[in-house]
C-alpha cells in the first residue's frame, strides 16, 4: 500500500477545478483522502460551504468504492451527511472511508472528515457498481 497521498484530480472536472483531492489506500477496506480549504470554498459566513464538504465526501468515498471494486465504474445512490463543525480557509481536511459491505452490485460505506483532530462531518453512503 502506498505510504504517500496521490493526487487523483488529474483530469479536468469539478474536483480538479476546486483544488484537487489527494488519496491514499490504507487497507483493502479503508482509505484516506485530504484537501486544503481555499477562499473559493467558503460561504458568506466565512466558513467552508456545505456543498463543498458534500463534494469532498462524495469524491473521496466514490474513489474508495472505485478502488475497492477493481476500478469498476460506480455511481452514488445515496449519501447521508451530518455536518458537525465548521472549517475555514487554509484548514486541511482529512477524510477516512471504510467499506462496510460489498455485493455484486452495491457498496456500502461510512466516511468521516476531520480537521485538527476534530470531526467536522460524518456520512454513510451507497454506491451502485456499473457493469462494463
Amino acid at each position: 500500500m502506498p505510504e504517500e497521498f496521490e493526487q487523483i484530480s488529474i483530469k479536468p472536472g469539478f474536483m480538479k477545478h476546486n483544488g484537487g483531492l489527494l488519496f491514499k489506500i490504507i487497507s483493502e477496506n479503508e482509505y484516506q483522502f485530504k484537501s486544503t480549504i481555499n477562499k473559493n470554498h467558503l460561504n458568506k459566513a466565512g466558513i467552508t460551504h456545505g456543498g463543498y464538504i458534500a463534494s469532498l465526501i462524495d469524491a473521496g468515498s466514490g474513489t474508495a468504492v472505485h478502488r475497492s471494486t477493481n476500478t469498476n465504474s460506480c455511481v452514488t445512490v445515496s449519501l447521508d451527511i451530518k455536518y458537525i463543525s465548521p472549517t475555514k480557509e487554509s484548514d486541511q481536511i482529512l477524510g477516512f472511508v471504510k467499506i462496510l459491505k460489498k455485493t455484486k452490485s452495491m457498496v456500502f460505506v461510512i466516511c468521516h472528515l476531520k480537521c485538527n483532530n476534530k470531526i467536522i462531518a460524518s456520512a454513510s453512503g451507497v454506491w451502485k457498481i456499473l457493469k462494463a
